[in-house]
């Protein structure tokens, strides 16, 4: 068994043609750059692309393999140097059982079976080019035709107020909008992690996972799990997520809570972050907020304890989160110690400091060791590094 990196949730934000994907998301967000980034600047081992439903990727793809710069693994996903790209799909839920949109994941094994979702979805999306379109289908019958061809179907970013599962009120139980049994893990989002996400009973069985939904390539790594598995092929992946075979998720590392854009309720119109209980906002009077994620969830919680075993959860702070640390930087430490995995984990504190100056190198080392301080963000606006 070995110990891998892996990041299941990027955009990609256009073609290699130039024809716009995830509209916001960076027009430099190409499939070949990503592949670049997470294998030679990031150290990232796996990475979920989660537009390759769209036919121009699909293209490019077998392009990639066909030229012998990627390889197509027999038990499932694309190697590329040191990177395995899994194949997904972002999809946007709201069918007749859900209150709101809801956005999930799709993973498929192979490039075949890509095909296969992307010729389904053709006649079921507005728009197959562009990314997290809503499906014109109920969510059941999508992971019905998922499972059907091996793949695998993960509600995304739970939490946010925005496009989740649980949201801001979409659901009370997951169980109103999908069939528990066809659901093989759920994705936390950037401002929940492992001691909230247990509040809620029924999640307690399934395995979490925690990624970056990257819209651009710095972003890329700014969460992610490390896995316990054999090699980085979808197979293995698989396993993990089902803890099989001796496969788990060693850890997730994800962001301090606070650090994610919508932790706290916050006023839509001035940013405020109201008192409990307020209607209105003290500062602007207006009657708008974007539900935080910490308040959503103490509408759902529960007293019941998980019986389950889980994996630590690691409060990881990205390396653009640390003060001191801008783009130049940050080129510098990777000139000398190569990726991000590298200096966040391994870099000894006296050789952090032939590059940046000892109170940075303080900052690299209590992120590390999860004892940075905090203030929470809200309504869309990142909580930030506030001393150690």
């Amino acid at each position: 068994m070995n110990s891998y990196f892996a990041d299941l949730h990027i955009h990609i934000g256009q073609t290699s043609s130039g024809k716009p994907v995830k509209i916001t998301a960076s027009r430099n967000l190409t499939l070949e750059n990503i592949l670049i980034e997470a294998s030679e600047h990031k150290g990232i081992d796996m990475v979920g692309i989660i537009d390759c439903h769209v036919p121009e990727i699909i293209v490019t793809l077998q392009h990639l393999i066909d030229s012998g710069e990627c390889i197509e693994l027999k038990d499932g996903g694309i190697r590329f140097q040191n990177t395995t790209l899994i194949l997904g799909s972002e999809l946007e839920i709201y069918d007749k059982t859900c209150k709101g949109p809801i956005h999930v994941l799709v993973f498929m094994p192979t490039l075949q079976k890509m095909k296969e979702l992307s010729s389904w979805l053709s006649s079921r999306l507005t728009n197959i080019t562009l990314s997290s379109q809503r499906i014109y289908e109920d969510g059941k019958t999508l992971q019905r035709f998922v499972k059907q061809r091996d793949g695998l179907f993960i509600p995304a970013h739970i939490f946010t107020p925005h496009k989740s599962l649980y949201g801001s009120g979409v659901v009370s139980s997951l169980t109103e909008v999908f069939e528990a049994d066809l659901i093989d893990a759920v994705e936390l989002g950037l401002s929940s992690d492992t001691k909230m996400a247990d509040q809620i009973t029924e999640l307690h069985k399934y395995t979490y996972i925690t990624n970056s939904d990257a819209h651009s390539l710095p972003k890329i790594g700014r969460e992610y799990q490390k896995l316990t598995m054999k090699e980085t092929s979808f197979l293995e992946l698989k396993k993990v997520l089902k803890k099989e075979d001796g496969c788990k998720i060693e850890a997730n590392y994800g962001l301090n809570p606070y650090l994610g854009k919508y932790y706290d309720t916050t006023c839509e119109k001035c940013g405020e972050k109201p008192e409990k209980h307020l209607t209105r906002c003290s500062k602007c009077g207006s009657i708008r907020f974007t539900k935080g994620v910490f308040n959503r969830l103490q509408e759902l919680a529960s007293d019941v304890e998980n019986k389950y075993d889980r994996p630590p959860y690691i409060h990881q702070v990205p390396l653009q989160f640390i003060p001191g640390i801008g783009p130049k930087t940050l080129d510098k430490l990777k000139d000398l110690f190569g990726t991000e995995m590298n200096i966040l984990h391994e870099i000894p504190k006296h050789e952090l400091q032939n590059v940046v100056t000892e109170k940075v190198a303080n900052y690299i080392v209590a992120a590390r060791e999860g004892r940075l301080q905090v203030t929470s963000g809200g309504g869309g606006t990142y909580g930030k590094v506030t001393g150690m």
